[in-house]
């Protein structure tokens, strides 16, 4: 029970909503818009997505040891330092590097079985491929994005756009302009999520010299950064609004904008310099990210597209 316990911190289940829900949404846009709806194919294609994202999780954990032991010596945070599960040596390194294979295996086990037996297009494997290629890299050598100042681009890629336009594009295989629209809201709010968990990471980054965006550019510019990105996340979800996104996914989203302005507020004032109050932030950052989400299915399920 103890093992099991460790494979599920390990696994960071609750953070598989940031993938799950966009991948929802995009499914359920495609129903709405083109009134094709296939469950095996979501029902597959939400494994495939688990997969990425629990890959990209491993990933981090097994390449990022050094870090996330530093982190949780110089800034304690609940979202800092990873699960600290191989930090403290409950699994070994090695056993999470097999089963990052295996996953990786299944994923695109998957893709092949959607694009050749349920034909859901050309395109499928690419996108599969790709999202894992984001993920996975994200800290494993050699192309360690994250070292490579790229890490936040590839995380707003499969975090944001391909998890929305993956699910919209495996029931009808085409792409569409309002998908793309809300999934670039969300790309933002998931960048947000990346970027203010950087902050109790920072001394540890910086000391391990890695090159992501607020290692690069400092906290001050970091917290501008962070409110650019609340604009851009609040501009893209009025003009998926005007493009045909349910008016009534405007209500369901007020209190969640509402939210966004005030820690983009916080942030500029240099909130982020109180550990205690960091840490909230940190939390309503991803609340921030889901409701987004959420509020798009919300409107989807009780509005008209326009």
């Amino acid at each position: 029970m103890a093992r099991i316990k460790y494979w599920l911190l390990l696994s960071r289940i609750p953070f598989l909503s940031v993938m799950i829900l966009p991948y929802i949404l995009g499914a359920l846009l495609a129903s709405r818009i083109s009134g094709n709806f296939n469950f095996f194919i979501f029902l597959l294609g939400l494994c495939g997505a688990a997969l990425v994202q629990l890959a990209a999780h491993y990933s981090g954990e097994a390449y990022d040891i050094s870090e996330d032991r530093l982190s949780i010596t110089l800034e304690k945070n609940f979202f800092s330092g990873g699960s600290q599960v191989l930090v403290e040596n409950h699994i070994p390194a090695k056993n999470v590097k097999i089963l990052t294979g295996v996953v990786i295996f299944l994923a695109l086990a998957i893709g092949l079985i959607l694009q050749f037996y349920f034909k859901t297009g050309k395109w499928t494997l690419f996108l599969g491929v790709s999202g894992i290629v984001s993920g996975l890299f994200y800290s494993k050598p050699p192309l360690r994005w994250v070292s490579r100042g790229l890490g936040e681009f590839f995380i707003a890629y499969a975090f944001g756009w391909l998890a929305v336009n993956a699910g919209f594009y495996i029931q009808t295989s085409r792409f569409n302009i309002l998908a793309a629209l809300v999934s670039f809201s969300i790309a933002c709010a998931v960048v947000n999520i990346i970027l203010i968990n950087e902050y109790p990471d920072y001394p540890a980054d910086k000391q391990a010299t890695k090159q992501n965006v607020l290692v690069r550019i400092g906290k001050e510019k970091g917290a501008v950064l962070y409110a650019l990105l609340v604009a851009g996340s609040g501009a893209t979800f009025f003009l998926a609004l005007a493009n045909g996104l349910p008016l009534i996914s405007a209500v369901f989203y007020s209190p969640v904008l509402i939210l966004a302005i005030v820690l983009a507020y916080q942030m500029l004032k240099g909130a982020y310099k109180d550990r205690k109050k960091l840490e909230k932030m940190c939390a309503m950052t991803i609340l921030v990210n889901l409701g987004v989400s959420l509020s798009c299915i919300l409107g989807l399920l009780t509005g008209k597209i326009g």
